[in-house]
């Protein structure tokens, strides 16, 4: 096992990192902006090391500086988190060629599943389901382009084939904006991901978003540990989840996550990563891999009993996977509420001062914050402050512990989407589940404030 991590992230993941090393009795490097410097990690790290301004590309996305802080600290490994450099497939292998570990795939995976055009091709040859589209990146011939539209059928959907976090996508109802869209799309692809290659897909109309958490190590063993429901989200960010997926029968959710798992094993994946799909009918449709441990990790876990982050740590060190796909067990259900500071109802952000911070408690209830009273939140980065779960023996169990725990979550200085939060826990549709993606957007034209 390590002896030092160097943690290069921030905000509640690098806490939740950080917590992991702990228990596992390996010291803690954490690096951060100047923006960051009275966070509560950097307070509890064993050795923090300042690595640039506020700005995220002369801080958190520095490469030069990051390793040369491992470097300087004896750090023997660098775990990414979430975001950032995360899934950088050049940082991975500059990771490694330095002489240091990097916790997550290996750099020809990162590539291989961060191309949504070879990652779809590689779950075709592995048998994963993929939404039906073009067979690799569109060509400049308008008239090809048609042709494969015709065939798919609209709506379509134009992404991005190096795209993410819901950008570099654009719809298409018709023929007549359907060129327009695929230059468009590939201007701002270029101009966002340097990588103007696009793609198309067919458009369906009210899926779910449903995902499948995998852990894999390098002695070719591969598990998958249960689902997750993502479909409550806002321009496809995610807002709400939940585990297991409301309404959709074991049998299924078996038999897509054991193609998952023996797609890991075939493309020899090393780590955690997560399967993501649209279902729609019955039907599982692949649209991207995350080669790094997820925001909503923290629902799997309690309704496993694994700790995600720990086993990212340890397969890196080379160990086994302590465990079989049959000892893996499903116990309760669990939701998560992303806190972010913004306004709950139009989004825009709203950082500052936190004059006063009360989290929740009580059975059944976790919270994942960096925040504390009188911390300033930068406005430099992701607005999430911190995430709230909540466990219980039924869904309906969990709903009622969430909504107990947002009644008693005081938040003062600054907006948040707490009460969004408080009203989609009495919703209905919500309560009822199996909402589709579209179904908050849906919610917030009725309910304009």
């Amino acid at each position: 096992m390590f002896k030092k991590i160097l943690i290069a992230n921030r905000g509640e993941i690098a806490l939740r990192i950080q917590r992991a090393c702990r228990e596992m009795g390996v010291k803690s490097v954490v690096v951060y902006s100047e923006a960051d410097r009275d966070a509560k990690y950097v307070k509890l790290a064993d050795e923090a090391v300042c690595i640039g301004p506020a700005a995220s590309a002369q801080s958190y996305l520095n490469m030069p500086a990051i390793i040369s802080t491992a470097e300087v600290t004896d750090a023997e490994a660098i775990h990414p988190g979430y975001g950032f450099l995360s899934e950088n497939a050049d940082f991975a292998e500059r990771v490694e060629q330095s002489g240091f570990t990097f916790i997550g795939p290996t750099p020809e995976s990162i590539r291989i599943m961060g191309d949504k055009v070879s990652a779809k091709q590689a779950m075709i040859k592995a048998g994963v389901p993929c939404v039906p589209g073009s067979e690799g990146a569109l060509p400049e011939d308008p008239k090809e382009i048609i042709r494969q539209a015709r065939a798919i059928g609209y709506p379509v959907i134009i992404k991005a084939a190096g795209g993410g976090g819901g950008r570099g996508m654009r719809v298409v109802h018709t023929e007549a904006a359907l060129i327009h869209a695929v230059q468009t799309t590939r201007s701002e692809a270029g101009a966002a991901f340097g990588n103007p290659a696009v793609y198309m897909e067919k458009f369906l109309e009210n899926p779910r978003h449903i995902e499948i958490q995998i852990l894999a190590d390098e002695h070719k063993n591969a598990v998958w540990l249960g689902e997750r429901d993502c479909s409550m989200q806002r321009r496809h960010q995610k807002i709400i989840e939940e585990a297991p997926a409301p309404g959709i029968p074991r049998r299924v959710i078996e038999k897509i996550g054991d193609r998952c798992a023996a797609a890991c094993k075939r493309i020899g994946y090393r780590g955690a990563g997560t399967f993501e799909f649209l279902y729609e009918n019955g039907e599982f449709y692949f649209i991207e891999m995350n080669t790094r441990v997820q925001v909503e990790h923290p629902v799997t876990e309690l309704v496993t009993g694994i700790d995600i982050v720990q086993m990212q740590i340890r397969v890196a060190a080379g160990e086994k996977l302590p465990f079989t796909q049959r000892q893996i067990q499903m116990h309760g259900h669990a939701i998560e509420c992303r806190v972010n500071a913004e306004d709950p109802y139009k989004f825009t952000p709203s950082p500052g001062r936190i004059t006063a911070w009360h989290a929740p408690g009580g059975p059944g209830v976790r919270v994942d914050s960096h925040a504390y009273t009188n911390y300033f939140v930068p406005p430099n980065y992701d607005s999430m402050i911190g995430k709230i779960i909540t466990h219980g023996d039924t869904r309906e169990q969990a709903i009622a512990r969430m909504r107990i725990a947002l009644s008693e979550t005081v938040v003062e200085g600054i907006l948040t989407n707490i009460p969004l939060h408080r009203e989609l826990m009495v919703d209905a549709k919500f309560v009822e589940g199996g909402t589709s993606i579209h179904y908050l957007e849906g919610w917030m034209s009725q309910h304009k404030r």
